[in-house]
This record gives C-alpha cells, structure tokens and sequence, in this order.
C-alpha cells in the first residue's frame, strides 16, 4: 500500500490525531529530561544509585504497581462506576504528595519511608488518570485488556534516560511486551476476577510476569525521581515540580497510546503503524 492510499483512506482528522500522538511520543525528552537534569545536578555523590538502593527501588515499583492491579481488579469486580475528575485534578493531587515527599527528601530514613508511601499514591493517581484518558478514548475499562493496556503506558518512554531514539521506540515497546499483555489478559480472562488472591498467586503466572517486566521499565523514571529527591533541601516546591513533569509525562504517554490504539481499532494496527513510521511531525 502506498503512502497516498493510505492517506485517501485516512480521514483528515485522524491523520492530524496521528500525528499529533506521534509528536506526544516524541516530546518525551521535554519533561523526563528536564527531570534527568534536576536529578543529575544535585551534589549528593548520588551520580549512580548503588546496585542494592536500585534492587529496592525495583521492588518497591513492582509492589506498587501490583497494589494498583489488585485496586483495578477488585473495583472492576464490585462492578462500581469509575469516576472522571479532570487531568488537571490528577496532576494537582500528585503535585501535592509530591510536596510532602520534597519536605524530607528521598535518602534519608523518613524520607525514604515518605518517599514510599507517596510512591504508592502518586502512582495509583497517575493509573487514574491513564484510565480516564483510555476511556476517553472509547476504550472499556471493565475489559481486562484495556486495564492491560493502561499498566502498559507506565512502560512507554522507559528504555534509558541516554537514549536520543525514544521516540521511534513506541511499536517496539508494544511489540516486545504484545506477547506478555496477551498472556496476563487470557489468563485474568480465563480465570475470572472473583478470586483476586488466587489470580495474583504464585510467582510464575503471566500476570505477574507482565507487572515485574513494566516495573523493571517504570523503575528507570522512579529512579530519576528518587535521585532528584535525594535531599531535603529540594523543598515542597521541588518535589511538587518534580511530580507534576512525572505525572504529565505519562499523561502525554496515554493521550498519545491510546489514540493509536483508537485508530488501529478503526484501520487495523499494520495500517497505523506503517503510517506512524512514515508520518513526518514538526519538532
């Protein structure tokens, strides 16, 4: 198929959604480097995070998004309503916990016992947020794909912090994790969600696998901030900055995933991604 088949058969303002989710993609360096930078300036003698101190950011992130799984599934369950608050309100409550969280700093014990509880928080209002942008993007929320498909965005952008290519990364992303998000939703689909200890038992079922793959991604961006945080001096201003440029990142991530995920559902997924490859977008 040529590129002006494909672009007769998509209409003008799909192509402007494409292209305008391709450009969101390719933004990620304005806030995560920003991020990258703050992190990278603070004169702690924290240039590397020690191999031990990663070992338990990795934990705390895949205990955190598992927490946010087991959240999802158990509302899903009760069959209860999810809520819409606005974008902006997500971003206000995670740049609030992330003041609390600048006050103490990371590296100290209280604030990396802080750091942790607001980890925890945070994350679950950024999950919100993700949903609520999937959902205004015609997904169903009460299909366990879907909620696949929002755990994913946390692993968008999380190849390495150095890597200029971030942008072309999307489709491989997807395409590396595609058999991992299949796997965990056949398994929850096979299962049932009645029995959420079950679902969630043993270290070796695919859901649990899919969680520990976008935790060992998602840990690159925590890390950042855990670095930033290093100290109290950062203050409540610093550690609110730095939790509004967390949350608007994966904010752009959803707006961006979630519109191709639209357009693949409307022109199949070789269609759109042929086009997001050969689409040129202002920089």
């Amino acid at each position: 198929m040529s590129t002006a088949d494909f672009t007769q058969r998509m209409s003008p303002d799909d192509l402007i959604s494409l292209m305008k989710a391709k450009r969101e993609m390719e933004d990620i360096g304005i806030a995560m480097k920003t991020l990258n930078k703050v992190g990278g300036s603070i004169e702690t003698g924290l240039k590397r995070i020690p191999s031990k101190q990663q070992q338990w950011l990795q934990s705390k992130v895949n205990e955190t998004l598992l927490l946010l799984v087991k959240s999802n599934l158990a509302t899903m369950q009760k069959g209860n309503i999810f809520k819409k608050p606005s974008s902006a309100t997500y971003k206000a409550l995670v740049t609030s916990t992330g003041a609390l969280s600048g006050v103490f700093g990371s590296a100290t014990g209280l604030g990396t016992a802080v750091f942790t509880s607001e980890l925890i928080i945070s994350t679950k209002f950024i999950m919100r947020s993700i949903m609520d942008i999937a959902r205004s993007e015609g997904e169903d929320l009460y299909d366990p794909e879907t909620q696949m498909a929002c755990l994913q965005v946390f692993a968008l952008g999380g190849d390495s912090k150095d890597d200029d290519g971030l942008e072309t990364s999307y489709y491989t992303t997807r395409y590396v994790m595609d058999s991992a998000v299949k796997n965990a939703t056949s398994y929850i689909t096979k299962n049932g969600i009645s029995g959420l200890n079950k679902l969630l038992a043993g270290s070796s079922n695919p859901l649990l696998k899919l969680i520990s793959s976008i935790a060992s991604r998602f840990t690159i961006q925590v890390s950042e901030k855990f670095v930033a945080q290093a100290v109290p001096l950062i203050g409540a201003a610093g550690g609110g900055s730095i939790n509004f440029m967390f949350i608007h990142h994966f904010q752009k991530m959803a707006r961006a995933h979630f519109t191709i995920r639209r357009l693949e559902r409307k022109y199949g997924q070789n269609t759109v991604k042929q086009k997001y490859i050969e689409v040129a977008v202002k920089k």
